[in-house]
């Protein structure tokens, strides 16, 4: 894995165990002082120095729009799968001390990002949907504030089905949020129960139908290769999450993270996993039912009916500009000297009480140089069923790509040139899509 990329962007795959999709996850970051300069506005020279090098890194016909992401940590348990950057507290938190440092940091990364225009917002967690409505809009107000938002702009905030209110989504709704995501993970009780869900499948359904009513968009997440659970089981869910869903399908494979309670119960040979064959034919049952239902994979993990994708996950994957605000937060952001990766504090009161004295919470931000961004770009634009165009590559690296991996491994049958000249991992390709990043990038 890329050292400077959040590991819970990625999902896994049959031969490539790793974690689920979006949020904040790696540890262990060096801290960075920034200096005092840093947190004074841009004169206006500077951001045309900005436009500059954005213009000459990424042509026009590549960008893929600017997101912000707040990550919310808190949840109401911890579930023993997750290693997500989440906590439980015992007393209520303080939610107005939180919006303040939101908004201080969100002032923080506009004076980094002068004159973008924001396409999408994604509020992750942690469970976003314990934030009262008002958290949320004072948040949105705050981004409206310090950056042009788009009209048609997408605003996605998580939900667990145990938070969901009609008169909470309401708020949410009246606060400026037109997508959910939430957060079903089965439709067996049994199995939520051992994933540590704390809601049931008539709840969820519930909380879907809730959701349709009052979102112009809505998604639910499911997560399959769980222990003992075989292809037969899997296809009979799956049918019925199709017939339930509304436009959008999150579908994880379930894999082992460190430091899980799933961990120690796998090492200690109480938890049986699906061997590596078993999880491939999952897979294939996956593609072949979402694609009869006209929901087919548009990412590894992700799938929707036509127009339906998530347009704030596919600025990441068409590595587009975001920032990352709160708790353990990342983001990508371009600057005059070129593209930066950022990362938060991940506790959440060290993260308060820092932005709270310095300004902002950023424990990295580190420049990348060409080849580690050439790398990311590889390693996200490939997840991507439109695969990545190769003179974008070569405007981020310096570099075309090497003609004959190309065709050796196309000659493999693990990617495919486009009429319009894309390269994309085939079907074949994807369970091992590591492996071919790794060939491809060289």
């Amino acid at each position: 894995m890329h050292k400077h990329l959040p590991a819970a962007i990625f999902t896994a795959l049959p031969a490539v165990p790793e974690p689920r999709e979006c949020g904040p996850e790696p540890e262990n970051f060096p801290r960075v002082n920034l200096p005092r300069a840093a947190l004074t506005p841009y004169p206006r020279a500077l951001a045309r120095a900005i436009r500059a090098v954005m213009a000459s890194a990424v042509p026009d016909r590549f960008d893929p729009g600017f997101g912000i992401y707040v990550h919310w940590p808190f949840c109401l348990s911890k579930c023993p799968y997750c290693d997500f950057n989440s906590h439980v507290r015992a007393k209520p938190v303080d939610e107005a001390r939180y919006v303040s440092a939101f908004e201080t940091e969100l002032a923080h990364r506009a004076r980094l990002t002068p004159g973008r225009v924001v396409s999408s917002v994604f509020f992750g967690g942690g469970t976003p949907s314990l934030m009262q409505p008002s958290t949320v809009a004072a948040i949105l107000d705050a981004i409206g504030k310090h950056w042009s938002v788009s009209p048609g702009a997408e605003i996605t905030l998580e939900a667990n089905p145990t938070s969901v209110e009609a008169e909470r989504f309401r708020g949410y709704r009246a606060a400026g949020v037109n997508r959910v995501s939430l957060g079903v993970q089965a439709l067996n009780d049994a199995d939520l129960k051992a994933l540590g869900r704390l809601h049931t499948v008539a709840e969820a359904m519930a909380a879907v139908n809730t959701a349709t009513s009052i979102f112009e968009r809505a998604s639910f997440d499911l997560i399959y290769a769980r222990p003992n659970q075989t292809p037969q089981a899997w296809r009979a869910e799956l049918k019925e999450a199709l017939a339930r869903a509304p436009e959008h399908l999150s579908l994880y494979q379930l894999t082992i993270e460190p430091e899980t309670m799933f961990e120690r119960l796998y090492n200690a040979g109480k938890l049986k996993m699906p061997d590596p064959d078993t999880g491939r034919d999952l897979w294939d049952v996956t593609q072949e039912l979402t694609g009869a239902a006209a929901m087919p994979a548009y990412e590894v993990s992700n799938h929707a009916r036509k127009g339906a994708e998530s347009r704030h996950n596919l600025t990441y994957w068409r590595y587009g500009e975001y920032a990352g605000v709160g708790p353990g937060a990342h983001g990508r952001i371009i600057t005059p000297k070129g593209r930066k990766a950022q990362a938060s504090e991940r506790h959440p009161e060290m993260w308060l009480t820092v932005v709270e004295s310095d300004g902002n919470g950023l424990v990295e931000d580190d420049l990348l140089n060409a080849s580690e961004q050439a790398d990311e770009f590889l390693l996200m634009g490939l997840r991507l069923t439109e695969g990545i165009e190769p003179k974008r590559f070569e405007a981020i690296a310096g570099r075309p790509l090497s003609g004959s991996r190309i065709s050796s491994l196309v000659a493999d049958g693990m990617i495919e040139m486009t009429p319009q000249g894309r390269i994309r991992v085939t079907n074949e390709g994807f369970p091992v899509l590591d492996s071919v990043v790794a060939d491809l990038a060289g």
